[in-house]
C-alpha cells in the first residue's frame, strides 16, 4: 500500500489545503479510471492539495435497480488493493443507501464533496453520471461548481481496439471468455479469488492435483466455463497454473467446480485464500469417454497452458 493512502468508511478527512477529488463506482479501476485517478494526483501534487477519490462498497443498482445491478468486477477488498497502487492521499468508501440513491446531484455536491471534503477540483471521466436517476452529468456539476466555488474537469476515453475502455465493455469481453482484451482494458489479467476447500481428490487419483476454489463473494462476476491459462498467487508465491471452472460431464452427478493445477507445486492449500489470474481460455467443457481419455487431455491443456504463460520456457 502506498504509504499516503488512507482509507475511510465515512467522509472525514482534513480540508486545510483543500482537494482534488473525483467520485464514482470505479468497478474494475481500468486503465480509463486509472486516468482519471493519476489526473486527480497531478493536479493535488502541482498545487498542493490533497487527492480524494469517493467511491462506494456497494453498487448504485443493488440499490436503485437490483434486477439490474451487474456482477461486479472487483470486491471492496480488491478495489481497495489496486487503490493502495494509485499514490492518492485519500479513498473515502461510502455505503450507498436507499437514502443515498435519493440524493440529487447537487444535495451530493453540497453535502459531501463540498460540505465534508472541501473540493476545489473535481475531476470526472467523459461517461460520468452521479445523483438521482444518475441526472447529474459534466454540464450539471460546472453549473453547480461555478455557483458552490469549485471547477470541474473531464478526462476523455482510453481507448485500446479502437473502442474506449468502460466497466461494461470488460465485463462483454469476461462474458464471452475474451480475458485478452479484458486484460487490455484493465491493465493486468482479470482475477478472481476463492478460499481452496476439500474435494473429491480425483484430480489427485489422475496424477493432476487440484486446489478446489470456492468464490465466497456472491456478485463477483465468474468467467465462463472452460478449461483456463491461468496464474495462482499464494502465500508460497505465484505459479503457472491451469484451471477447470464448470461442469464436469466425464463423472455422472458430479458438481460444477472451479479446480486449480498449479504447475510445478506441490504443498497444502486447504483453508487458504488463492488468486486466480486468468490469463487465456483455452477450451470449452467436454465429455470424455473415460479416465485415460481425460488425463490425455488434461496433459495436453497443461502443455497449452505452460506454452501461453512461459512461451519461452
Amino acid at each position: 500500500m502506498a504509504e499516503t493512502a488512507r482509507w475511510a468508511h465515512a467522509p472525514g478527512i482534513p480540508t486545510d489545503r483543500g482537494t482534488v477529488a473525483t467520485v464514482g463506482t470505479f468497478d474494475g479501476v481500468h486503465l480509463g479510471h486509472w486516468e482519471v485517478l493519476q489526473e486527480i494526483r497531478r493536479r493535488a501534487e502541482a498545487t498542493g492539495r490533497r487527492s480524494v477519490l469517493v467511491t462506494f462498497d456497494l453498487h448504485p443498482l443493488r440499490i436503485v435497480r437490483p434486477e439490474h445491478a451487474p456482477p461486479v468486477l472487483t470486491t471492496p477488498v480488491e478495489k481497495k488493493e489496486i487503490l493502495a497502487e494509485s499514490g492518492l492521499d485519500w479513498a473515502v468508501f461510502i455505503s450507498f443507501t436507499e437514502t443515498l440513491s435519493r440524493y440529487s446531484p447537487r444535495e451530493f455536491v453540497e453535502e459531501i464533496l463540498v460540505g465534508r471534503l472541501g473540493v476545489d477540483e473535481l475531476v470526472i471521466g467523459y461517461d460520468h453520471g452521479f445523483g438521482r436517476g444518475r441526472s447529474g452529468d459534466a454540464d450539471t456539476l460546472r453549473s453547480i461548481g461555478k455557483e458552490l466555488g469549485f471547477v470541474v474537469d473531464v478526462v476523455p476515453p482510453v481507448v485500446t481496439g479502437e473502442e474506449p475502455v468502460s466497466s461494461s465493455r470488460i465485463r462483454r469481453a469476461i462474458g464471452g471468455g475474451r480475458m485478452e482484451e479484458a486484460r487490455a482494458c484493465l491493465g493486468r489479467a482479470y482475477s478472481v479469488r476463492g478460499v481452496v476447500v476439500r474435494g473429491d481428490g480425483r484430480g489427485r487419483q489422475l496424477g493432476f492435483p487440484t486446489a478446489n476454489l470456492n468464490v465466497g463473494h456472491a456478485d463477483k462476476l465468474i468467467p465462463p466455463a472452460g478449461i483456463y491459462a491461468v496464474r495462482g498467487a499464494t502465500r508460497f508465491g505465484t505459479y503457472l497454473g491451469a484451471l477447470h471452472l464448470g461442469p464436469r460431464p466425464t463423472f455422472k452427478g458430479s458438481p460444477p467446480t472451479m479446480e486449480l493445477h498449479l504447475l510445478d507445486f506441490d504443498a497444502d492449500l486447504y483453508g487458504e485464500e488463492v488468486r486466480v489470474d486468468f490469463v487465456q481460455r483455452l477450451r470449452d467443457v467436454q465429455p470424455f469417454d473415460g479416465a485415460a481419455s481425460l488425463v490425455a487431455q488434461m496433459r495436453q491443456d497443461v502443455e497449452a497452458a505452460r506454452g501461453v504463460l512461459d512461451p519461452e520456457g
